[in-house]
């Protein structure tokens, strides 16, 4: 199986990744949907049981697509942070280690709706900010899934899956690529999130992902 799939948009190759993220080879740019980084952090200040480790998770695999393409520049779309909580210390000081990694990689996060809540990365981490869209190629990279009166748009937000059934009451909820004919949303990049159901129509197509590749369904 492969990592990844390439599909054709507007004449324009993009690779869907196994690893819930796709690659721009034309640009040499890996686009990250709504990491959340601190999400479980947050929930624990909330007294909340969830799981630690998370960050760190989310983190390595960053650091392996990052080892896997030639990469000059990583786009975060929208909610890098997931809320006020998630600067905490433990959170940032993973976060710095791992830039620190890739120090010479140019990094930038287009604000989304978590973010505004949360605030922007500290200045330190040297991810430039910027609000949506932004216009790459034929592309038009924003956060949230709202139309682009020239270009392609390229989104998350909505953290989509799609259900797979099988024999009797047998399913499986897989996160997906959801494409429809001028805008394709990413699955969530994160370890802790949830996912919201997408159906497959005639206008639209759909790639799951899950134990490493993707396929169309």
């Amino acid at each position: 199986m492969k990592p990844h799939l390439a599909i054709d948009i507007a004449g324009t190759q993009l690779w869907l990744l196994a690893d819930k993220a796709a690659w721009y080879p034309a640009e040499r740019t890996l686009l990250i949907a709504d990491v959340h980084f601190g999400k479980a952090a947050a929930y624990r200040r909330l007294g909340q049981p969830v799981p630690h480790g998370t960050t760190q998770a989310n983190v390595q695999r960053l650091d392996a697509l990052l080892a896997a393409y030639d990469c000059k520049h990583l786009i975060f779309l929208g909610d890098f942070l997931h809320a006020p909580e998630s600067h905490a210390a433990e959170t940032l000081q993973t976060l710095h280690h791992w830039r620190e990694r890739h120090s010479g990689l140019a990094m930038t996060l287009i604000r989304g709706n978590h973010d505004k809540r949360a605030g922007d990365p500290p200045s330190s981490l040297r991810i430039n900010v910027v609000p949506e869209p932004l216009l790459l190629g034929p592309f038009a990279l924003r956060h949230e899934p709202d139309p682009h009166p020239t270009h392609i748009v390229l989104a998350g937000h909505v953290h989509p899956s799609y259900r797979l059934y099988g024999r009797g009451r047998q399913q499986l909820k897989l996160p997906c690529f959801y494409l429809l004919p001028r805008m394709g949303i990413l699955p969530a990049f994160g370890e802790f999130t949830g996912g919201m159901n997408v159906q497959r129509g005639d206008d639209s197509r759909v790639y799951v992902v899950g134990d490493g590749a993707v396929w169309e369904v």
